[in-house]
């Protein structure tokens, strides 16, 4: 295993705090919402307004294409690969020990200890998706507040985008066989 996963979270908690900043001067600092609307109102705007469900639908698919393939190339796969496979092993031996014991214990530290590496891994690609999905999230907010309480196959924007997303972005790591 290389030095891939090692290091700080640094870049993590900036894109992370930037986020948060855009999120809550959203309404106070015009530029953030002004910009957000004037390149989203004709684009994902004529989209959604053609048809909600189809419109949110293909964004929706889109946005879980764009973090599938930033977490495929954003991460070092074959890193991710080996430690999720040495994970997988030292969890096996684990559930053989007895609770309690010596070996039980140094085992589950040692599992303990690879989940910050795996952790920053795959955290990585936050760093280029965060502001930009932050601006999406509160345009969309924007942007069905105006339309009125639409619902998608029952469900709010958020919901429609949260379940869907889950169901995108796993058959789309399997097809680009992400770790």
């Amino acid at each position: 295993m290389n030095n891939e996963g090692k290091g700080s979270f640094k870049g993590i908690f900036i894109a992370m705090f930037a986020s948060l900043i855009i999120a809550s001067m959203w309404n106070s600092v015009p530029i953030f919402k002004n910009t957000a609307h004037a390149v989203l109102d004709p684009t994902l705007g004529v989209l959604l307004n053609w048809s909600y469900v189809s419109g949110m639908g293909i964004v929706v698919f889109i946005m879980a294409l764009v973090t599938t393939l930033t977490q495929k190339y954003g991460t070092d796969q074959e890193t991710m690969r080996e430690l999720k496979k040495e994970q997988k092993e030292l969890q096996a031996k684990i559930k053989s020990l007895e609770r309690g014991s010596k070996e039980y214990s140094e085992l589950s530290m040692k599992s303990l200890e690879m989940m910050s590496p795996m952790m920053k891994l795959s955290m990585r690609p936050v760093i280029y998706t965060a502001i930009p999905f932050i601006l999406l999230f509160r345009w969309f907010s924007d942007f069905f507040t105006v339309a009125g309480d639409v619902r998608l196959f029952g469900l709010s924007w958020f919901w429609f985008y949260l379940i869907g997303s889950i169901i995108f972005s796993s058959i789309l790591r399997k097809v680009f066989k992400v770790a």
